[in-house]
Protein backbone atom coordinates (compact mmCIF):
# COMPACT_ATOMS: atom_id res chain seq x y z
CA UNK A 1 0.00 0.00 0.00
CA UNK A 2 1.45 3.83 -0.57
CA UNK A 3 -0.56 6.63 0.79
CA UNK A 4 -0.41 10.42 -0.28
CA UNK A 5 -1.63 13.19 2.05
CA UNK A 6 -4.90 14.55 1.46
CA UNK A 7 -5.67 11.84 -0.71
CA UNK A 8 -8.90 9.58 -0.38
CA UNK A 9 -8.23 5.84 -0.27
CA UNK A 10 -10.59 2.76 0.05
CA UNK A 11 -8.93 0.08 2.62
CA UNK A 12 -10.37 -3.19 2.63
CA UNK A 13 -9.27 -6.79 3.43
CA UNK A 14 -11.02 -10.54 3.68
CA UNK A 15 -10.70 -13.83 5.24
CA UNK A 16 -11.61 -16.85 4.37
CA UNK A 17 -13.20 -17.70 7.59
CA UNK A 18 -15.26 -16.27 10.45
CA UNK A 19 -13.14 -13.13 11.58
CA UNK A 20 -15.62 -11.33 14.01
CA UNK A 21 -17.31 -13.71 15.85
CA UNK A 22 -19.15 -11.67 18.36
CA UNK A 23 -20.04 -7.83 19.77
CA UNK A 24 -16.87 -7.82 21.66
CA UNK A 25 -14.87 -8.89 18.43
CA UNK A 26 -16.27 -6.03 16.65
CA UNK A 27 -15.77 -3.79 19.10
CA UNK A 28 -11.62 -5.04 20.13
CA UNK A 29 -10.87 -4.63 16.62
CA UNK A 30 -12.73 -1.01 16.40
CA UNK A 31 -11.02 0.05 19.61
CA UNK A 32 -7.39 -1.38 18.15
CA UNK A 33 -8.43 0.55 15.00
CA UNK A 34 -8.41 3.36 17.27
CA UNK A 35 -5.32 3.15 18.70
CA UNK A 36 -3.47 2.67 15.50
CA UNK A 37 -5.13 3.65 12.64
CA UNK A 38 -6.52 6.79 13.58
CA UNK A 39 -3.64 8.94 14.73
CA UNK A 40 -2.52 8.77 11.15
CA UNK A 41 -5.55 9.44 8.96
CA UNK A 42 -9.42 10.95 9.03
CA UNK A 43 -11.75 8.21 8.68
CA UNK A 44 -14.97 9.28 6.56
CA UNK A 45 -16.75 5.91 6.52
CA UNK A 46 -16.29 2.63 7.79
CA UNK A 47 -17.85 -1.62 8.09
CA UNK A 48 -16.70 -4.58 9.75
CA UNK A 49 -18.35 -7.53 8.69
CA UNK A 50 -18.10 -10.96 9.88
CA UNK A 51 -15.52 -11.92 7.32
CA UNK A 52 -14.31 -8.45 5.88
CA UNK A 53 -13.84 -4.76 6.35
CA UNK A 54 -14.03 -1.81 4.31
CA UNK A 55 -13.14 1.72 5.34
CA UNK A 56 -12.68 4.92 3.75
CA UNK A 57 -9.92 7.73 4.73
CA UNK A 58 -7.95 10.44 4.47
CA UNK A 59 -4.19 10.09 5.58
CA UNK A 60 -2.63 12.62 7.00
CA UNK A 61 1.65 13.75 6.78
CA UNK A 62 2.16 11.11 9.85
CA UNK A 63 1.15 8.34 7.87
CA UNK A 64 3.08 9.12 4.24
CA UNK A 65 6.34 8.82 6.40
CA UNK A 66 8.79 6.48 5.32
CA UNK A 67 10.06 4.35 8.17
CA UNK A 68 13.78 3.27 9.06
CA UNK A 69 13.59 -0.06 9.51
CA UNK A 70 15.69 -2.59 7.57
CA UNK A 71 13.51 -5.88 7.89
CA UNK A 72 10.39 -3.11 6.02
CA UNK A 73 12.19 -1.29 3.51
CA UNK A 74 10.03 1.73 1.70
CA UNK A 75 7.14 0.82 3.63
CA UNK A 76 5.32 3.52 5.13
CA UNK A 77 3.91 4.17 8.92
CA UNK A 78 0.10 3.77 7.96
CA UNK A 79 1.02 0.71 6.28
CA UNK A 80 3.04 -0.49 9.03
CA UNK A 81 -0.14 0.57 11.24
CA UNK A 82 -2.47 -1.81 9.36
CA UNK A 83 -0.13 -4.44 9.60
CA UNK A 84 0.34 -3.89 13.93
CA UNK A 85 -3.76 -3.82 13.77
CA UNK A 86 -4.00 -6.90 11.89
CA UNK A 87 -1.29 -8.82 13.78
CA UNK A 88 -2.24 -7.45 17.41
CA UNK A 89 -6.16 -8.83 16.57
CA UNK A 90 -5.35 -12.20 14.69
CA UNK A 91 -2.87 -12.92 18.16
CA UNK A 92 -6.10 -11.93 20.42
CA UNK A 93 -8.59 -13.75 18.13
CA UNK A 94 -6.47 -16.98 18.11
CA UNK A 95 -5.94 -16.92 21.88
CA UNK A 96 -9.44 -16.64 22.66
CA UNK A 97 -10.50 -19.25 19.67
CA UNK A 98 -8.02 -21.56 19.93
CA UNK A 99 -6.73 -21.53 16.81
CA UNK A 100 -3.52 -20.99 15.30
CA UNK A 101 -2.16 -19.60 11.81
CA UNK A 102 -2.88 -16.23 9.59
CA UNK A 103 -6.60 -14.35 10.13
CA UNK A 104 -7.06 -12.90 7.32
CA UNK A 105 -6.29 -14.51 3.80
CA UNK A 106 -4.95 -11.43 1.54
CA UNK A 107 -2.80 -8.46 1.85
CA UNK A 108 -4.66 -5.61 2.73
CA UNK A 109 -5.60 -2.95 -0.01
CA UNK A 110 -6.07 0.61 -0.57
CA UNK A 111 -7.72 2.14 -3.97
CA UNK A 112 -7.23 5.58 -4.52
CA UNK A 113 -10.50 7.28 -4.96
CA UNK A 114 -9.52 11.52 -5.45
CA UNK A 115 -7.67 14.05 -4.18
CA UNK A 116 -9.45 15.74 -1.38
CA UNK A 117 -8.11 19.04 -2.76
CA UNK A 118 -8.74 18.15 -6.23
CA UNK A 119 -12.21 20.23 -7.23
CA UNK A 120 -13.50 17.87 -9.21
CA UNK A 121 -17.38 17.63 -10.14
CA UNK A 122 -19.21 15.52 -7.80
CA UNK A 123 -20.51 13.11 -10.78
CA UNK A 124 -17.17 12.05 -11.25
CA UNK A 125 -16.26 11.81 -7.56
CA UNK A 126 -15.33 7.99 -6.85
CA UNK A 127 -15.43 9.13 -3.08
CA UNK A 128 -19.47 9.15 -3.07
CA UNK A 129 -19.44 5.33 -4.83
CA UNK A 130 -17.60 4.18 -2.12
CA UNK A 131 -19.40 6.26 0.81
CA UNK A 132 -22.44 4.48 -0.65
CA UNK A 133 -21.05 0.98 -1.22
CA UNK A 134 -19.36 1.30 2.16
CA UNK A 135 -22.47 1.45 3.99
CA UNK A 136 -25.00 -0.76 2.03
CA UNK A 137 -22.40 -3.35 2.36
CA UNK A 138 -24.15 -5.59 4.52
CA UNK A 139 -27.53 -5.97 2.45
CA UNK A 140 -25.52 -6.51 -0.35
CA UNK A 141 -24.25 -9.22 1.46
CA UNK A 142 -27.77 -10.46 2.94
CA UNK A 143 -26.67 -9.88 6.62
CA UNK A 144 -29.45 -7.55 6.90
CA UNK A 145 -32.34 -5.80 5.09
CA UNK A 146 -32.27 -2.58 5.99
CA UNK A 147 -28.82 -0.29 6.13
CA UNK A 148 -30.00 1.09 9.63
CA UNK A 149 -30.03 -2.42 10.88
CA UNK A 150 -26.68 -3.23 10.53
CA UNK A 151 -24.48 -1.88 14.29
CA UNK A 152 -20.73 -2.24 12.86
CA UNK A 153 -20.91 0.35 10.41
CA UNK A 154 -20.55 4.66 10.36
CA UNK A 155 -24.20 4.14 8.67
CA UNK A 156 -25.92 5.53 12.27
CA UNK A 157 -23.06 8.13 13.36
CA UNK A 158 -24.20 9.87 9.69
CA UNK A 159 -28.07 9.35 10.25
CA UNK A 160 -27.88 10.91 14.07
CA UNK A 161 -28.88 7.33 15.50
CA UNK A 162 -25.79 7.18 17.51
CA UNK A 163 -23.06 9.58 18.27
CA UNK A 164 -20.02 7.90 17.20
CA UNK A 165 -16.79 9.74 17.38
CA UNK A 166 -14.75 7.72 14.92
CA UNK A 167 -15.48 9.47 11.66
CA UNK A 168 -14.64 13.28 10.67
CA UNK A 169 -18.41 14.18 9.82
CA UNK A 170 -16.94 17.79 8.84
CA UNK A 171 -14.69 16.43 6.14
CA UNK A 172 -17.69 13.91 4.65
CA UNK A 173 -19.56 16.88 4.37
CA UNK A 174 -17.02 18.37 2.39
CA UNK A 175 -16.21 15.45 0.44
CA UNK A 176 -19.64 13.67 -0.22
CA UNK A 177 -22.07 16.91 0.39
CA UNK A 178 -23.76 14.76 3.03
CA UNK A 179 -27.21 16.02 4.27
CA UNK A 180 -28.75 14.01 7.23
CA UNK A 181 -32.36 15.27 6.27
CA UNK A 182 -31.87 12.86 3.22
CA UNK A 183 -29.49 10.63 3.89
CA UNK A 184 -31.23 7.41 4.01
CA UNK A 185 -32.70 7.79 0.51
CA UNK A 186 -29.45 9.35 -0.43
CA UNK A 187 -27.16 6.55 0.52
CA UNK A 188 -29.60 3.97 -0.95
CA UNK A 189 -29.36 4.88 -4.61
CA UNK A 190 -27.52 1.53 -5.98
CA UNK A 191 -24.35 1.87 -7.77
CA UNK A 192 -23.69 -0.08 -11.33
CA UNK A 193 -20.67 -2.07 -12.31
CA UNK A 194 -18.32 1.11 -13.58
CA UNK A 195 -18.51 2.66 -9.95
CA UNK A 196 -17.88 -0.44 -8.03
CA UNK A 197 -14.76 -0.91 -10.51
CA UNK A 198 -13.31 2.18 -9.91
CA UNK A 199 -13.70 1.85 -6.01
CA UNK A 200 -12.00 -2.04 -6.16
Amino acid sequence: MNFEKDFTYHVYNRSNNIVFKTSDNYLFFLEKFRKYISPYSDIIAWVLQPNHFHFMLVPNEKATKYIEEKHLPNTQMLSKQFGILLSSYTKAFNKQNNRKGSLFAHNTKAKLLISRNSGSNMQNNYSVSCFRYIHNNPVNHIYVKNIYDWEFSSYKDFAGIRNGNLINRKLAEEMINYNKDYFYAWSKIELNDDDIQNIL
